[in-house]
């Protein structure tokens, strides 16, 4: 057995792999390293490695004793670098690893030095690295997707860079100590964009900012909100010149609004406060004093009437009268119609309900209507829409209809996430109406056929409580999606105007006119870059059947009328010719 013992002990060797070699070492170290290797004059020289008591190591080259050259080092704490040396340093091209790092690139006197990638703590670095710190030109990744390119001085961002976040947010300019500061830009995944002065990140001096809608303030910015002098250009052609507070105009201030109307004087968020003087597109003036947004005084002081009062006073006989002209019904088919306008701060739902009546009863005959509306101005002369007076509506309609009848009802206004139209008279404190209280509500009229359609955001949550086999429902969005269009100075809704003004004067077949409105409310969303608001519909054939028999019925019923129309100027031509 004995020839065999080197070649045991060669395999033995072999098998170490890294770890320390089983002969004996060549010197050891007053440290207590064990080194084999070249010894010259009692000097390390040459290739060789050396085995500390902590289990550390070093393998690589040596000059006159110290690391010096190529060679690679394993700390016991996980540590590993293999790259050049420099009198027992890092120092030169290497690669650095720890438990919870990596680098690449070079180093000096032990330090990070010069080009480089780090990556630790889920964050990435690559650039310019100086005594260890990020020095120079670089580009930073951070765990939670945000991306900083630029320059860097002791480890922050300072200098020129832009820094991007994972939600589409963008600044670039000048870096002070990590924060943006001095003059910059600033834009968004929406759209909105900010030129201007930047202190800490927030939007801090002279600047102008426009968001997507084509709105652009300019003026004095402080603590990332436009506060003090400035002017906002309104998308609508509406133009404000004067004191600003949180975005909100505040103070002195001139407004010229889109209908020709110019207002001078005092506001406060927003609205009319103070001394002011009311000039509309004719000429004619409101002098006085205004306490938000309503004229309270005249210009000589005298108090004037609340028109929130004097409207309070008249809704019951507004009420009354609106569903006094309901008629009942007859033995024909007859449309009947229920329209409200749910938000009355902006104009966009009166503009739309006023349109979507008169069409109903102009295009599709309908003999019964009714229409509540919701609006700052209006409250005098127009009953209102809340849960109550649309409750007292629909029990009107169940009365005055009959099953041969068929009900068209049409809701607009804002919709919330949990699936609640939003109803609202400024100055009022109004209840929105939640899915399930509309059902409620709309139960009387379980035995009538119906078309049910609501433009709102988050309108196709509405669907899962209303529909029925008597009740065709159509809706502006998904149950998760908002809809657009909703703007003081719109005339429709996104859908009102695809689905009302556009697919229903072209066609009188609901689901043609619902899958064209959907076309094109796409398609100008796309346009918009907004996510898509995917109408939806449910479609019974029962009612889609009643519909086209009520359609054949008006359109027979207006040729005989036609018809007899005709005859009747026949005979007046012959008893003319008579005479």
């Amino acid at each position: 057995m004995r020839p065999l013992a080197p070649l045991a002990l060669s395999l033995l060797l072999v098998a170490c792999g890294d770890g320390e070699s089983l002969l004996p070492p060549d010197a050891r170290l007053p440290d207590g390293g064990r080194y084999r290797g070249d010894v010259v004059n009692g000097v390390l020289q040459g290739a060789g490695r050396i085995d500390y008591p902590n289990g550390s190591w070093y393998k690589g080259n040596f000059v006159n004793g110290q690391w010096h050259g190529d060679g690679e080092w394993h700390g016991s704490n996980g540590e590993v670098y293999r790259g050049h040396f420099e009198k027992g340093l890092f120092d030169g091209q290497g690669s650095l690893s720890t438990p919870k790092s990596s680098y690449s690139g070079g180093f000096k006197l032990g330090r990070r030095d010069g080009e480089g990638t780090l990556k630790e703590k889920s964050q990435t670095y690559r650039g310019s690295f100086k005594n260890d710190q990020y020095s120079g030109a670089g580009h930073l990744e951070l765990e939670d997707g945000s991306i900083y390119q630029g320059l860097f001085d002791q480890g922050k961002p300072n200098g020129e860079g832009v820094r991007s976040d994972a939600s589409g947010n963008q600044f670039s300019g000048k870096f002070v100590n990590g924060q943006l500061e001095g003059h910059g830009n600033y834009s968004n995944a929406n759209g909105d964009q900010y030129i201007g002065n930047f202190h800490q990140n927030q939007l801090q001096g002279r600047g102008r900012f426009e968001n997507s809608d084509g709105d652009v303030w300019i003026g004095d910015f402080k603590a990332g909100a436009l506060t003090g002098e400035g002017e906002l250009l309104g998308s609508d052609g509406s133009h404000y010149v004067g004191g600003f507070a949180d975005w909100h105009f505040a103070g002195q201030g001139k407004l010229s609004m889109a209908d020709g109307s110019v207002f001078e004087g005092g506001f406060a968020d927003d609205a009319y406060q103070g001394e002011g003087v009311l000039t509309a597109k004719s000429g004619a003036t409101q002098t006085g004093y205004w306490v938000n947004g309503q004229r309270v005084r005249d210009g000589s002081g005298r108090l004037l009437p609340d028109s929130l009062e004097q409207g309070l006073l008249n809704q019951g006989a507004l009420l009354d009268k609106a569903l006094a002209a309901v008629p009942r019904s007859t033995p024909a088919t007859e449309l009947y119609s229920l329209v409200l306008g749910g938000d009355g701060n902006q104009s966009v739902f009166l503009r739309e309900a006023d349109y979507v009546s008169a069409m109903l009863a102009s295009r599709f005959g309908a003999v019964g209507q009714i229409t509540l509306v919701n609006h700052r101005d209006r409250l005098i002369d127009r009953p209102m829409a809340s849960r109550e007076t649309l409750s007292r509506a629909v029990k009107t309609l169940a009365e005055r209809t009959g099953p041969e009848d068929l009900i068209f009802i049409y809701l607009t206004s804002h919709g919330t996430q949990n699936h609640e139209l939003v109803l609202e008279q400024p100055r009022m404190e109004l209840a929105d109406l939640p899915a399930d209280e509309l059902a409620s509500v709309l139960a009387p009229l379980k035995d009538r056929d119906k078309v049910i359609v609501i433009s709102s955001c988050y309108s196709g949550g509405f669907i899962p409580v209303l529909k029925d086999s008597r009740t065709l429902i159509m809706t502006a969005s998904r149950a998760d999606r908002v809809s657009f269009g909703c703007s003081e100075e719109a005339d429709f809704t996104y859908f009102g105007d695809a689905l009302f003004a556009q697919a229903l004067n072209a066609t009188d077949d609901l689901q043609q006119a619902f899958e064209q409105a959907r076309a094109h409310v796409a398609e100008r969303e796309i346009a918009d870059n907004y996510e898509p608001s995917e109408p939806q519909i449910w479609a019974p054939k029962g009612v889609i059947a009643h519909w086209q028999r009520l359609r054949q019925q008006q359109a027979q019923k207006a040729l005989q009328s036609a018809a007899a129309a005709a005859k009747a100027a026949r005979k007046g031509a012959g008893v003319v010719a008579q005479d």
